[in-house]
């Protein structure tokens, strides 16, 4: 790998642009929330098939969340990035230009393979470039730009797919992605400082080593059983269902319905990074993480299941689910104390790997229970779903923060912001 000594302002520079490809994927992520009427009509299909097919991006970004790691372990970001971004255009325009479901859903499979490569290309960016004391502060200021990413994903796009129409709009996110990686090939450069080369090389193990290290640790499950349970939610609700939902409720449009569900990622927008800081200032993880995911079960129940809920307080509610879900970035900051640093973005790849199979399992499990409770209405080519129904498919959100919260209280130890292992920090800033 390349290696090279740069100053402070090129390290920035390249955290930045890591950080856009984030705020990019997550708005090709959530991109079919302000879609859902268009693409069941294009594509001739019901809640069941745009589900599935919706969640294929998240297949491929599951399956490639350990490879990815072990890969940034052992390249630099520059090639990686640079080819994750192309990727995720190629399958953005495969998307807009096919008129079957199937070709869509292997658009979708791109989209989520190149994505892949994103939220580990921060963190990798994060712990290698700047000192070990800022990183949950950086994985935070990620997660913030990753927020108004899939905000960018729902408001501005509901409107632009309304007055230019969503092949278009998918088109225009594929020139993104390519400017995205022309910038980045010339940007990001691979770096170690000496003192890390020695160690990563004295350090350096075989993969299926690492991979069994990694998987071996009790806490490692934990902390993804925790991940998984704080972000499943928002692929459920912020990131698909959310806003078909909340257009039928509330009798409301779709752009509406899409700046009702930007108040859950504004939450985890302003939240994120205030929450990494926080910890890092107490010393302390627990208590935050059983704060957040306790949280998320009560607003969410609140939300759903209390009668006659005001769309204000609907807004009200819906921040307070972000603000619960942003408890997921502690997760990473646990990761970093609880594995080596020669492992530690393999060890990211797999808790990344808990945290995106939600999206995986439960956006087509939602469309599966929406279709098996549907009452046959119908409104034009386009089925209609009570919400009797939604509340039915919905209940999975509060059953996740649920278990974040018995996980968090029982399961997760303290680490007290403290690494088990040696971090080498020399040349960083």
């Amino acid at each position: 790998m390349e290696t090279y000594h740069i100053g402070k302002t090129r390290s920035v520079c390249i955290y930045i642009l890591a950080a856009l490809f984030l705020f990019y994927e997550m708005a090709l992520q959530v991109s079919p929330s302000v879609m859902t009427n268009d693409l069941m009509k294009s594509f001739g299909v019901g809640a069941q098939g745009l589900g599935i097919m919706a969640a294929f991006y998240f297949y491929s970004y599951t399956i490639m969340q350990l490879p990815a790691g072990l890969l940034f372990d052992r390249y630099g970001p520059r090639k990686l990035i640079t080819l994750a971004s192309i990727v995720c255009a190629l399958g953005a325009f495969f998307f807009a230009m096919t008129h079957s479901a199937v070709y869509a859903s292997l658009g979708r499979f791109l989209m989520g393979f190149g994505s892949s490569f994103a939220f580990i290309g921060v963190l990798t960016v994060a712990a290698r470039f700047f000192r070990p004391f800022l990183f949950a502060f950086l994985v935070g200021i990620a997660q913030f730009l990753a927020a108004f990413g899939a905000m960018g994903g729902e408001l501005p796009l509901a409107y632009f797919v309304n007055h230019f129409g969503w092949k278009e709009v998918m088109v225009f996110l594929g020139v993104i992605g390519l400017v995205i990686g022309l910038v980045s090939f010339f940007v990001i450069r691979d770096f170690k400082s000496k003192d890390q080369q020695l160690h990563h090389h004295e350090n350096k193990q075989p993969i299926f080593a690492s991979i069994a290290g990694i998987l071996k640790s009790s806490q490692n499950a934990f902390i993804a059983i925790y991940a998984f349970a704080l972000w499943a939610p928002v692929a459920i609700f912020a990131a698909l269902w959310g806003i078909p939902y909340l257009m039928e409720r509330y009798g409301i449009s779709n752009t509406r319905a899409a700046f009702a569900c930007g108040m859950i990622w504004l939450g985890i927008a302003i939240t994120s990074p205030f929450i990494g800081w926080l910890s890092d200032y107490l010393g302390k993880r627990k208590g935050l993480l059983v704060f957040c995911a306790s949280l998320g079960f009560l607003s969410t129940c609140i939300f759903l299941y209390v009668p006659e809920i005001s769309f204000t307080l609907c807004l009200l509610l819906l921040f307070l689910f972000g603000v619960a879900s942003s408890g997921q970035i502690l997760s990473f900051a646990l990761v970093k104390d609880n594995n080596r640093p020669s492992d530690m973005s393999a060890a990211v790849g797999f808790n990344n790997m808990a945290v995106v199979i939600g999206g995986a399992l439960f956006q087509p499990l939602v469309g599966i229970l929406l279709g098996v409770f549907w009452d046959g209405k119908m409104r034009g080519s386009i089925p209609i779903y009570s919400i009797q129904n939604f509340h039915i498919s919905l209940s999975l959100v509060p059953i996740c923060f649920f278990i974040g919260t018995i996980a968090a209280l029982f399961l997760i130890k303290e680490t007290n912001c403290k690494p088990k292992f040696d971090q080498y920090s020399d040349h960083l800033m």
